[in-house]
């Protein structure tokens, strides 16, 4: 595509967002977000009272998966207070991402959301969207020809890797979320390293002050890899398998986020289960946009992409871990021949 004809295009989202605009479905929700933030907070009080109350039986193993889904649901709310989608000011936004991704889950607020809006900025860019870097799974051929240890040596059978690995997405992001804030220029470092320490202080020691030591390392390691799991399960069919960019990619912004992210089918209950993020092409359009406005916008961003003939992928749940799964097990193909 030549740059004269993207300059052409770059008024097709302007369009769009006027239409998106007069149907009033960037206006914010505050009585979905009062309930949804509430019904989360029960949620997790009521996985901690039922922890509490199974006491040292190894029936808290099943406590474990619903607090992984507990916690799953609270990461869902981090991410739209991340993007302004609750309170419209910042001040409020980052007081409440602390104390839900902090506090709550244990997720640096400052360096998930400086990686977030990095990942929003160049989706599946292989230069600058960090969810594409080959720290473990190589995404493209171009990743393959360049990898070197575990990336290169996982490569070959990545596909059958590829859900074992998230159950230690956790990890890596409670990892990553103290090792930012040891960086030269991390903001607000000592309020961060309080909230995240403060977080470990009473998820620890409810867990070795209620359980056996053996039954409190099988909880722990139980539920902290059901929900790496369950997080990565919900992210992993959104962009993975759908073209990645380079340095050479030259699209304007409404292609650059369509033609990358992929959309779930499913209905409500996927809704509740992804978060909203199975309307992922529309999220990417609009980052801000109350997640419950997302499944209204559908129809309209849906149609529109089809007068510009930009193609506009949707597949159900286990479709679209299909075609993750093909894509990155025909990227080691090379090595496996």
């Amino acid at each position: 595509m030549t740059t004269s004809a993207v300059e052409a295009r770059g008024s097709d989202f302007a369009k769009l967002a006027r239409k998106i605009s007069d149907a009033g479905l960037l206006d914010r929700r505050p009585v979905y977000y009062a309930i949804r933030m509430s019904l989360c907070v029960l949620t997790v009080v009521a996985g901690l009272v039922a922890f509490v109350w199974v006491g040292d039986s190894w029936w808290t193993l099943a406590v474990a998966a619903f607090l992984a889904f507990a916690f799953g649901q609270i990461g869902f709310v981090s991410h739209d207070l991340g993007h302004l989608q609750v309170f419209r000011r910042r001040g409020p936004s980052t007081i409440a991402g602390r104390i839900f991704g902090n506090l709550g889950i244990g997720l640096g607020w400052e360096w998930w959301t400086d990686k977030h809006t990095r990942h929003h900025a160049n989706p599946n860019h292989e230069d600058h969207d960090p969810d594409v870097s080959p720290a473990v799974i190589v995404w493209s051929q171009d990743q393959l020809r360049h990898s070197r240890g575990l990336p290169r040596f996982l490569a070959r059978y990545q596909a059958y890797l590829f859900f074992p690995i998230l159950t230690l997405e956790a990890w890596h992001l409670h990892i990553a979320s103290y090792k930012a804030l040891f960086r030269r220029g991390a903001k607000h470092r000592w309020l961060e390293l309080a909230l995240l320490t403060g977080h470990f202080a009473w998820y620890l020691t409810l867990i070795f002050t209620v359980l056996s030591p053996v039954k409190a390392l099988a909880f722990l390691a139980v539920h902290q890899a059901l929900f790496g799991l369950y997080l990565g399960s919900t992210f992993a069919p959104n962009h993975k398998g759908m073209p990645t960019l380079t340095s050479e990619s030259k699209l304007d912004y409404l292609r650059k986020q369509v033609l990358t992210a992929r959309n779930v089918r499913g209905g409500v209950i996927i809704d509740v289960a992804m978060g909203g993020l199975n309307y992922q092409i529309e999220h990417h359009l609009f980052p801000n946009m109350p997640t419950p406005n997302l499944r209204h916008a559908q129809p309209i961003v849906r149609d529109y992409c089809a007068t510009l003939g930009v193609p506009y992928e949707e597949a159900g749940l286990f479709g679209s871990y299909g075609q993750a799964l093909r894509h990155l097990h025909e990227v080691g193909a090379p090595l496996r021949k």
